[in-house]
């Protein structure tokens, strides 16, 4: 299990994440919620990392508020200076995993999707990206400035980062000369998610859990 940790920002100021350990220079990932928040799932996928062999850290963008309900986890979204959650929470949490030592990936869901992509874009220190099912604005994040490695699940029943998107976002990359690593499922958004009576898709979840990994054991 691991623990509620601070963090320094580049600003000089200070974030709060959930920190779970795997030892000191071990191979590392940035876990970025849904737009749930800092749930206790996000914090079992940080864990379930650190039992995979990586040091894992879930920055809390909402700033301690969490909830179960649409209506107010889209109002919680729309309330976040996402400029401010890339360039100081997820650069903040990337330095502070760097200093563990190893390299660091990022990787989110839905919200925390569209910020991985933005954090390829704006993050210097990490190595890698994972993004589930999200893509942030193209004039916030072109994916044609992306010149990290990315790795991208996406769902094809999705209504919200739609299949469309996922076409919009490979083009760009590849007319740029990069190689994204593209997996769509026959799933709905969210499959991920076990806690998710509707979305989750044991067979997709297990096939992109293994893709992700393979994936960062490669660049990591």
């Amino acid at each position: 299990m691991g623990r509620m940790i601070d963090f320094k920002r580049p600003d000089g100021g200070s974030s709060k994440g959930y920190l779970a350990e795997a030892g000191r220079g071990r191979p590392a990932v940035v876990v970025i919620q849904e737009w749930w928040g800092l749930n206790d799932q996000i914090c079992g996928v940080a864990d379930r990392f650190a039992r995979a062999g990586y040091n894992a850290l879930a920055p809390d963008l909402y700033k301690g508020r969490v909830t179960a309900v649409a209506d107010e986890a889209n109002h919680l979204m729309e309330g976040l200076n996402f400029a401010d959650a890339t360039h100081q929470d997820l650069r903040g949490a990337t330095q502070h995993l760097t200093a563990m030592g190893g390299k660091v990936a990022v990787m989110g869901f839905c919200m925390g999707g569209a910020l991985t992509v933005a954090a390829a874009v704006h993050v210097p220190e990490m190595a890698a990206g994972v993004c589930f099912y999200g893509i942030p604005p193209k004039d916030f994040a072109d994916p044609a400035r992306i010149a990290k490695p990315l790795q991208g699940h996406f769902a094809n029943l999705d209504d919200w980062c739609t299949p469309a998107a996922v076409n919009d976002l490979q083009a760009a990359m590849t007319k740029a000369g990069q190689k994204p690593d593209i997996h769509r499922y026959d799933a709905k958004h969210a499959f991920f998610n076990e806690l998710s009576e509707d979305a989750y898709h044991i067979p997709s979840a297990k096939a992109a859990w293994q893709r992700m990994t393979a994936f960062l054991a490669k660049h990591l």
